[in-house]
């Protein structure tokens, strides 16, 4: 299979883009996958949303997106943190969302941790300190971990997070543009150019 898939649009994009056939896919891979995110709330959202995705497709995540939203306060870690037992039961007969008990209870226990990070410590902080030194050669694949991811999930799980090792840590780095996994060739990618502007 091609690592490369010409959209509707004719722009070259990343094979699983379009896997699919989903216009939700192709619009988060576009506008928001691999780009920069910024402060707690979004570093919060998108560590507890591939937690939920652990052994699942990214797109069972996407399509449920806003019911985790509803469901999880917006990702307000404060408001998270205030969940209790009836709050975890609530989520549990909650069909628009994914019903795991144990990434239920660790995204609440995530909120937790992030709140007690010591004054002056964010979770944006903690993630971005991870960031490779070197971009990894984009003529390889891309891997399930790194170094860094390793590193980052020991660090968070130091920090009382849970539900995130080596390879959730990789896929929110990769999320948030901290490596570059677009397939070279990809118009998000940077290297090549959007269809009509040489």
């Amino acid at each position: 299979m091609s690592e490369l898939i010409v959209g509707a649009d004719g722009r070259a994009r990343c094979a699983w883009a379009g896997m699919e056939s989903n216009p939700d896919y192709e619009h988060y891979h576009d506008h928001e996958w691999g780009r920069p995110a910024h402060g707690e709330r979004e570093f919060f959202e998108r560590l507890s949303l591939e937690a939920f995705q652990s052994g699942l497709s990214w797109i069972t995540i996407l399509r449920k997106r806003e019911a985790f939203r509803a469901a999880f306060a917006n990702f307000d870690a404060a408001a998270v943190a205030d969940f209790g037992d009836d709050d975890v039961a609530r989520l549990l007969a909650d069909a628009a969302i994914v019903r795991n008990g144990a990434k239920i209870r660790a995204t609440i226990a995530n909120a937790r941790a992030l709140l007690a990070l010591p004054a002056g410590e964010t979770l944006e902080g903690l993630v971005r300190r991870h960031a490779p030194a070197v971009p990894r050669d984009p003529g390889e694949p891309a891997p399930a971990s790194t170094a860094e991811s390793a590193a980052l999930a020991k660090e968070l799980k130091k920090r009382g997070f849970s539900f995130v090792g080596p390879t959730t840590a990789y896929a929110m780095m990769a999320a948030i543009g901290l490596v570059n996994d677009h397939t070279p060739g990809c118009w998000a990618a940077g290297t090549a150019p959007e269809p009509g502007h040489d």
